[in-house]
């Protein structure tokens, strides 16, 4: 492999690892001080995101673009560097709550940046932005810039003892060196054990790797022929909303908008209005029955059938997201001027004329939103999209069987492995740590950004997602990665840079827990631990 700039990242690195050394106990004090307003500048951020860009444009050309070895800075000034350019900034932020510049650079790893912010009438043009150190080291610099990988004997010192604690039970576990692909460390790495909502990286990357994070999925509307039949057509994206603020969500509104104005121009103002859910098969119900983390999987739902105006986290479900759906779209339609019966269920034919259509945001957005908030809808959804796109029934049992499928045809170790759905919340899953770092080292491959949403979307400690409370006092921002509890069950699996720049991919398994606290703060120390080695 050849590795650019190592002339410059041998000579500075000692200076870089003494600054490193000298910041480091700065970081906590710096992750209390932005998480308030972190949250703040989330939320109020949303609308904002265009202007936002318009106002950093011109900045971009006057940034130099850092070289490979700066972006190796180690963890704790990574961390840092990421808290003071949440407090000075304040984005940019996306509806997923993720960096619109670390998408960027992680598609594009051979920038030297982020986004290139094209600003008009600049000499030469603008140089790229530089991107959150701390995140984006690993994905699009860190692979490449550390010539020695952690030793392996090292690595054994340092976490088995962190993974020997009573607390976590049965485990799985390993530790890969993401530029080589070599496995460092193992502790049953090969055993298949509950995997909770880890699973979900593994649904990442096999529907990305089924349909490309370019592909948008469709709620349409069509008028069957020599009739007033109006069809509201599922296309499973359970991130359609009926909420007035979209945030850049397909809208049943926006619909009901579309399908109003093709109506009027057949100077049709009072039809039949039915729904067609028949894009997915099988029960809808998870296996776990009714459960406040999970809707019926249907083709059609709007805001996840949650009953109240939540967004993320367990909440009170419709019992027939679809009806509600089509129902919210007959008032839509009402409110323009179209009287429509109560909606039923129905099919549309082949011979239906298409009247207007939504899409969701790209594939990537889903995935990312998915992973952040470990969203058990969206994973589902996306299960049964692999599916379709594998000529699997869509059901859980057809999705289980793509999923693997996938995951067998990128080259990945599936053995043991057993996907009852695409959430993790059923107990029957299996996994291993050798699937899961294998699978977190492909995404991360510089020839394959088809994957890379998988990474980009993994909360990152101490701000996003179901990491936001954790690691506040020691890697955060360093640290990304998909959280996993049931019952018993306690998993961790993502990427760390560790205290040389070298990124890693880790997995956690444990099972048999009895303290899920415990086994939690455990599981974090090995992490942490990761983050501030210098095992080379």
């Amino acid at each position: 492999m050849v590795v650019p700039e190592l002339g410059p990242w041998r000579a500075a690195r000692p200076r870089v690892k003494r600054v490193a050394d000298a910041v480091r106990p700065r970081l906590a004090r710096a992750v209390h001080a932005v998480r308030p307003r972190l949250a703040r500048a989330a939320t109020a951020a949303r609308p904002r995101i265009a202007r936002l860009a318009r106002a950093v444009a011109p900045r971009a050309a006057r940034i130099t673009a850092p070289k490979t070895w700066q972006y190796t800075a180690g963890a704790a000034t990574a961390g840092l560097v990421l808290a003071a350019g949440v407090v000075t900034a304040a984005g940019p932020w996306d509806a997923t709550g993720q960096r619109t510049a670390e998408r960027d650079r992680a598609a594009a790893p051979g920038a030297t940046g982020g986004a290139d912010h094209d600003a008009p009438g600049t000499a030469g043009g603008p140089r790229p932005a530089p991107s959150a150190a701390s995140v984006l080291a690993g994905l699009g610099g860190g692979t490449r810039a550390v010539d020695t990988a952690p030793d392996s004997a090292r690595l054994a010192t340092l976490l088995g003892p962190l993974l020997d604690d009573p607390a976590l039970g049965r485990r799985s576990a390993a530790v890969v060196d993401v530029a080589t692909g070599e496995r460092l460390y193992g502790d049953g790495s090969g055993r298949a054990l509950v995997p909770a909502s880890t699973t979900k990286i593994a649904t990442a990357a096999a529907v990305l790797d089924a349909l490309g994070p370019g592909h948008r999925l469709t709620t349409r509307t069509a008028l069957e022929p020599g009739t007033r039949e109006v069809v509201l057509v599922g296309g499973g994206d359970p991130t359609l909303t009926a909420r007035k603020d979209a945030e850049g969500w397909a809208s049943l509104r926006d619909l009901a908008d579309g399908t109003a104005r093709a109506l009027k121009k057949r100077d049709l103002r009072d039809v039949t209005l039915s729904y067609d859910t028949t894009l997915y098969a099988g029960p809808a119900l998870h296996p776990i029955g009714p459960n406040e983390n999970l809707a019926p999987v249907t083709a059609l739902m709007a805001d996840e059938a949650r009953t109240d105006d939540s967004t993320r986290g367990p909440a009170a479900r419709a019992v027939d997201p679809a009806r509600e759906a089509a129902a919210a779209f007959a008032s839509f339609l009402a409110e323009r001027g179209v009287r429509t019966t109560s909606p039923g269920p129905s099919k549309a034919t082949a011979r239906a004329a298409d009247l207007a259509e939504v899409t969701s945001p790209p594939l990537s957005a889903l995935v990312e939103r998915m992973l952040t908030n470990s969203d058990n809808d969206i994973a589902e959804a996306l299960a049964r999209q692999t599916a379709l796109a594998s000529d699997r029934r869509p059901d859980f049992d057809g999705a289980g069987k793509a999923i693997k499928d996938r995951l067998r045809r990128l080259g990945l170790p599936v053995s043991g492995a057993a996907f009852r759905d695409g959430s993790g919340l059923d107990r029957d899953d299996r996994l291993t740590a050798d699937l899961l770092t294998g699978l977190l080292a492909k995404a991360a491959d510089p020839s394959g950004p088809r994957l890379r949403a998988t990474l980009t979307g993994l909360p990152v400690a101490g701000f996003t997602g179901t990491l936001s409370g954790r690691y506040a006092d020691g890697a955060a921002g360093v640290v990304r990665a998909k959280t996993g509890t049931l019952t018993g069950v306690n998993a961790l699996a993502g990427t760390v840079v560790d205290r040389d720049g070298r990124l890693l991919a880790f997995a956690f398994l444990a099972s048999g827990t009895t303290d899920p606290g415990a086994a939690q703060s455990a599981l974090d120390r090995a992490a942490t631990a990761l983050a501030s080695c210098g095992c080379t």
